[in-house]
């Protein structure tokens, strides 16, 4: 059977095609629901092994008669860069085929005209995906990317930078710092078990003092939750949406390696909520203040040190969710 649609490999292209969009959030335009057809597709090859896939949901696009382009980004930032010059009026759809971390530069490079944002997971955890109930069948993620539902969401910002899973300090941060890309090319997840076996070891992590809306607390990790997930499908705060305008602070409240073995435990085994010593509250401004200089993590990568600032942006990017059925 023939295909109808046609792919490029460049960073710009242009088609004289009707303007479909229409409604404005308070952020990127929304398209109305017709079906996208100009497809841009941001790849980052060093995300994961799964080139197939990828080559699979572009065949499935060109024959729903899509025209495809695809941008291969070359250093760290380059996705960001290649997102903030890409309007509505070139593309129906920013594709990100790589991982959370490739999601968190595309999110970092949206402007109010940018297009929605869909998924093609390629990456070592791909929490958003799992998040946003998306099928690894690559029939199904070309669907979705085509006749997907854009829903606005929330992201959080930390010291200026977008986040839309999670940011944090503490033991998974200080895991993250330490985790090489080439380590992680060759290990996938088993690059954050061997460092997290290290740092267990180690030891000595320091206390945190942060303001949650303006209460002081201390804790000897925070992660800052805008979705459901952490680290796969395993739940870390049950009531966080990306939806709402409020992040979810959990805080592990005890320190010593025997409460980190049991916190990872809990949080594999489902109870992390129910665990003494971990507690989540729900805010909309955290400063973490002390001490300056640790490690921070957000959407799996390290991004800078402390003090951090964190905020809470409403309905700041469109997402393209699978369509529900019925």
């Amino acid at each position: 059977m023939p295909r109808r649609g046609r792919r490029e490999f460049s960073e710009e292209a242009t088609i004289n095609l009707p303007d479909a969009n229409s409604q404005r959030a308070d952020g990127p335009v929304r398209p109305a629901q017709v079906g996208a057809r100009r497809i841009l597709i941001i790849h980052n090859p060093t995300s994961g092994r799964r080139r197939g896939s990828l080559r699979d949901v572009i065949a499935h696009l060109e024959e729903m008669a899509c025209r495809v382009t695809v941008h291969q980004t070359t250093c760290r930032g380059d996705a960001q860069a290649v997102t903030s010059r890409t309007t509505s009026a070139e593309y129906d759809r920013i594709v990100v085929a790589g991982g959370d971390g490739t999601v968190n530069e595309v999110l970092n490079g949206l402007t109010p005209d940018s297009p929605p944002v869909a998924l093609i997971p390629m990456g070592t955890a791909n929490v958003l995906a799992a998040e946003i109930g998306l099928s690894s069948r690559p029939a199904e993620i070309a669907s979705t990317i085509v006749l997907g539902d854009p829903r606005p969401v929330s992201l959080g910002e930390v010291n200026g930078r977008k986040f839309v899973l999670m940011t944090g300090v503490g033991f998974d941060a200080f895991v993250v710092a330490t985790v090489s890309a080439p380590l992680k090319r060759i290990l996938g997840k088993g690059a954050y078990v061997l460092a997290s076996f290290s740092q267990f070891f180690r030891g000595h992590l320091p206390h945190f003092e942060m303001h949650v809306d303006g209460v002081r607390y201390e804790a000897a990790s925070m992660v800052i939750a805008n979705a459901r997930f952490y680290g796969g499908k395993f739940v870390c705060a049950p009531e966080a949406r990306m939806d709402s305008p409020v992040l979810h602070v959990c805080l592990f409240e005890r320190a010593g390696r025997w409460y980190v073995a049991a916190y990872a435990l809990a949080l594999l085994l489902g109870f992390l909520h129910k665990m003494p010593g971990y507690r989540i509250l729900p805010a909309k401004h955290i400063e973490i203040r002390r001490p300056d200089g640790a490690a921070i993590q957000s959407d799996g990568d390290f991004i800078g040190l402390t003090p951090a600032q964190v905020t809470v942006m409403p309905r700041a990017a469109w997402l393209v969710f699978p369509r529900l059925q019925g």
